[in-house]
């Protein structure tokens, strides 16, 4: 009978546990990615490498990157690989981050 309630409290217990870690892999795509502040400045680099605008481009994708610690790839688009990135609006409704 012991055999019995162990083996079925594992199997209570395995929902229990895929609940939490889908719970935890939403949060951290909805808070942000897993950048350290520290990274910023060279993803921010790469990001604005490609156009003509650096200085607005950098202000921007450092501020970003600062509250989201996601930096797309690339130099251009990508933006669905970080959720809090893409999703940032400017008052006006367009894109906050390049």
């Amino acid at each position: 009978m012991a055999a019995a309630a162990r083996s079925s409290s594992i199997f209570l217990s395995c929902p229990l546990l895929l609940a939490l870690l889908l719970a935890s892999s939403l949060t951290e795509s909805v808070s942000g990615g897993q950048l350290q502040p520290r990274e910023c400045q060279g993803k921010c680099a790469y990001r604005c490498s490609a156009t003509s605008h650096k200085k607005p481009c950098m202000f921007f994708c450092l501020k970003c990157c600062a509250k989201c610690l996601c930096v797309p790839p690339g130099t251009y688009g990508n933006k669905e690989t970080c959720a809090c990135y893409n999703n940032w609006k400017t008052q006006e409704g367009r894109p906050k981050c390049p």
